[in-house]
């Protein structure tokens, strides 16, 4: 019964002191459509730089976990 009056009493707390948060009207955006182009561009470039990133990391992967082969044993022969 008394954790759940802490908890309550907590949490009453906390949202008083959260009113503010809440009452914001929210931000004014400002920004024309040469910024959203431009920011549109990075992630452009960001995401043709991953592509080639994934395949290499997908190659070492392959390669680590491929059979190996003897060619040691072979060429001593």
């Amino acid at each position: 019964m008394k954790t759940t009056t802490k908890i309550a009493a907590a949490t009453a707390t906390l949202m008083t002191l959260a009113t503010s948060a809440f009452a914001s009207a929210g931000r004014t955006d400002n920004s024309g459509i040469v910024v959203w182009m431009f920011l549109g561009f990075c992630g452009l470039i960001v995401a043709a730089q991953l592509i080639p990133a994934l395949l290499v990391m997908f190659g070492m992967v392959k390669g680590v976990m491929a059979p190996r082969e003897d060619a040691a044993h072979d060429s001593s022969k």
